[in-house]
């Protein structure tokens, strides 16, 4: 790993030098085993406890096959599907592997008894497989998480409804939250040339999440002076649907759980803020039964931000617990655009307000590549920037993954790889210097 280490730190590397570079027969990463997946069994999600899940291994690197690559991490960052991997919740993640592997002869190498977790990445390609002609060894690339076949018709108008469709370090194996990993080369971008590596990890998985769900005709289409309620305002997806929002003229409606998140919410330009714990909005009487009064408490104070309007799109993400209030304060002929359930997979709201009203509700995972891509071109323009708040080490993953599981974290946090520390990897000092108090935003919190 030095070897590789001093190539990518020296100016002077060229293509030759990391294709002449041997690649070693094994790397740390950090993993779940197998035959630990009922070790939680019989607590509360909130008890399930990463740090005691997620290892620190060396393990092998895996066979390159067509259409692949080897990349050197240089960083990462946790996700919430990393936490959801090391709670083995909703399920484990190995029968993901196992039905994998059992595609093809080469997918096999991703059942194994360990999972290499992992969804984002920023590094430089080591090696290539056959038929790959867009990248070479040397190239300073960040990854999507998107992984697919294409075998089928069903994907080639939108990649993510390809019958294949996986997420890569999540439904696949040998994620980022390592020191190598192994990805298809349409997984690959160019690394923003004015972020440090840790920085360019960062936006990756939520960025692209984002963008399609808000701005993609595959999600909500956003259009200028649009009015788009955004649950968890400044956490690590809603902070780049924030940053959409303002960037394409929309008007954000942002809701956060704290003081300290609605000045983060400030800093990033928005001006319409609820920080539901301070206005103790409860849209659950108890486990079973939901309060309208609320609902309708909460919609009134949406249109005393808005000047009197209903929001056109919600950003939805928290699931169970805001689902029906959502539904209910969106305008007549306005959209729900849903991803993830952070609170709860199983939503509930009243039709009434749906079918009366005209509404859509809208499923939206992660992006296809050209979405990936144009969320990422604008982190490189410094359109949109990262919102990394804290690094890890890779030995002090499980501790990040704990922190996002109990919400203890702003926007992402981000985990070293190879890079021995921060601010390493920045290219373009000039861009960066124009944009780096957006760039430490919530860094500065």
């Amino acid at each position: 790993m030095k070897e590789i280490l001093d190539a990518i730190q020296s100016p002077d590397s060229t293509t030759a030098d990391f294709a002449a570079l041997p690649i070693p027969e094994s790397y740390r990463a950090v993993t779940v085993h197998k035959d630990e997946t009922e070790m939680f069994h019989g607590l509360a999600t909130r008890d399930k406890d990463p740090r005691k899940s997620l290892h620190l291994d060396e393990v092998p690197v895996p066979e390159l096959g067509p259409g692949e690559a080897l990349v050197a991490v240089m960083a990462s960052s946790v996700n919430y599907n990393s936490v959801w991997t090391s709670i083995f919740e909703p399920m484990s993640t190995f029968g993901f592997l196992e039905r994998y592997g059992k595609l093809s002869e080469l997918t096999r190498r991703h059942d194994l008894p360990y999972h290499v977790i992992g969804s984002d990445l920023a590094g430089v390609v080591l090696r290539t497989g056959p038929g790959v002609n867009a990248w070479h060894p040397g190239d300073e690339v960040v990854a999507h998480c998107l992984s697919v076949e294409l075998e089928s018709s069903d994907g080639h108008n939108d990649t993510m409804l390809d019958p294949e469709q996986r997420i890569w370090g999540f439904e696949t194996n040998f994620g980022g939250l390592a020191e190598i990993a192994l990805v298809k080369s349409n997984q690959l971008m160019p690394k923003p040339q004015h972020l440090s590596w840790e920085e360019a990890a960062a936006p990756g998985l939520v960025n692209s999440t984002a963008y399609r769900q808000l701005v993609s005709r595959n999600g909500a289409g956003m259009k200028q002076g649009d009015n788009v309620l955004i649950w968890g305002a400044s956490g690590g997806l809603g902070s780049y649907a924030t940053q959409f929002a303002l960037a394409g003229g929309a008007n954000p409606i942002c809701v956060v759980s704290s003081e300290q998140k609605a000045d983060i919410c400030r800093k990033m330009g928005a001006e319409a803020i609820i920080d539901r714990s301070a206005e103790g909005y409860k849209f659950w009487k108890d486990e079973h039964h939901q309060d309208p009064r609320e609902w309708k408490r909460f919609g009134k104070r949406i249109r005393e931000l808005t000047g009197g309007e209903d929001v056109d799109i919600v950003f939805e993400h928290p699931g169970r617990e805001t689902f029906g209030a959502s539904v209910y304060v969106t305008r007549k002929g306005g959209t729900i655009v849903t991803c993830a359930s952070t609170s709860g997979y199983t939503h509930e709201y009243d039709n009434r307000y749906l079918w009366m009203s005209l509404k859509r509700i809208i499923g939206s995972h992660f992006a296809n590549y050209r979405e990936a891509w144009e969320a990422n071109r604008l982190v490189a323009k410094g359109k949109i920037h990262p919102t990394l708040s804290r690094v890890y080490s890779l030995e002090e993953t499980g501790q990040a993954a704990y922190d996002v599981h109990r919400n203890l974290h702003q926007g992402k946090v981000g985990v070293l790889a190879l890079a021995p520390r921060e601010g390493l990897g920045v290219r373009d000092e000039e861009l960066r210097a124009r944009h780096v108090d957006a760039i430490n935003r919530f860094r500065n919190v």
